[in-house]
């Protein structure tokens, strides 16, 4: 059976495994999901392959699963990832109680639901922020706005890319944007864009769960069933990678510059304070509470096709055999 792993560009202690050279060393050679022919790399929305690892954001992995996908969550990490609301400078909004009767950017649908994550994202960011101020999605006007993507979990992809938004915002055909993580930090100084909305520094993290906050890691669940000391040396390498990260900061930062295509800047503003110290997946009762928040927000909004029953999707097993064997080491 071939192992294959698909991630997106983001902080995770599995693509850091996977950049170490652990996962190979533990696994055997690796197909990268994100490499392959677009037959393969569509799996990355739709996870319909056997030995297939994922991490990445949670709406691909829960609209896979609402429409059948037999997946299988054997973990959750949380990273702050610079989750803000930009606006145009001198615009008058300031805060979140601003952004009332703002034309807010909301990517159009694309093909499928999974696919549809950057709309989703948007959506809740601006849900994340209104919050804030007591207000509520019917206090903005959404803007549709086109989706000049990368490939298939690529994040910036290899060419020109601009996250969704910016640069309507820049020619002022609307007041704020939700952005997130490195790529759009470069790009929000490039076109001199503010914060409005710094939805990391509230103390209540759901105001920020959205795509990847909480990040699932899923797998097939015949690979499970099977080849179940398989997930957990996936699981063994992710946490020894965890622990590695939470001493060495600016390897973190090398490696999440290649995997962001973003210069150092944007990868210090976007990963702030001890990020690199907390990567470690868990299945925790908080952590799967939040993930339920998400998954009822999709649910409400048309990015599910069915409810998921996320405790009954959760695979604990995995996780605590693999921390065994660490503590035994």
């Amino acid at each position: 059976m071939k192992i294959w792993y698909t991630r997106c560009p983001v902080p995770t202690a599995s693509g850091l495994a996977h950049n170490l050279g652990w996962l190979e060393q533990e696994l055997g050679e690796i197909g990268i999901v994100q490499d392959a022919p677009p037959e393969i790399a569509r799996h990355h929305f739709d996870h319909d392959l056997l030995g297939l690892f994922r991490e990445g954001g949670n709406v691909p992995a829960l609209a896979a699963r609402a429409e059948g996908a037999r997946t299988r969550l054997i973990g959750l990490t949380w990273i702050e990832e610079w989750q803000s609301i930009l606006v145009r400078p001198g615009s008058g909004i300031e805060d979140a109680a601003g952004l009332r009767g703002a034309r807010f950017a909301l990517p159009v649908w694309a093909a499928t639901r999974a696919e549809s994550f950057p709309r989703a994202m948007a959506l809740h960011g601006a849900k994340g922020a209104l919050s804030q101020a007591g207000l509520t999605l019917d206090d903005v006007t959404f803007v549709d706005v086109e989706i000049a993507g990368p490939g298939v979990g690529r994040g910036a992809g290899t060419g020109p890319w601009s996250w969704p938004g910016i640069e309507e915002l820049a020619r002022g055909e609307v007041d704020a944007v939700y952005v997130k993580g490195a790529r759009a930090a470069e790009q929000a100084a490039g076109i001199g864009a503010v914060v409005a909305v710094d939805l990391d520094a509230h103390p209540d993290p759901r105001t920020r769960v959205n795509n990847g906050t909480p990040r699932p890691i899923t797998v097939h669940e015949d690979l499970l069933a099977e080849r179940p000391e398989v997930v957990t040396g996936f699981l063994v390498q992710t946490l020894r990678a965890a622990e590695w990260a939470a001493t060495s900061l600016e390897e973190v930062r090398a490696i999440l510059g290649r995997e962001t295509r973003s210069g150092p800047s944007g990868v210090t503003t976007a990963y702030r304070d001890d990020f690199h110290t907390t990567l470690h997946p868990d299945l925790s009762p908080e952590r799967l509470d939040l993930l339920g928040v998400q998954k009822d927000f999709l649910r409400l909004h048309g990015f599910l096709a069915a409810d998921v029953d996320i405790d009954a999707w959760a695979a604990h097993e995995p996780l605590a055999a693999a921390h065994e064997i660490l503590a035994g080491a």
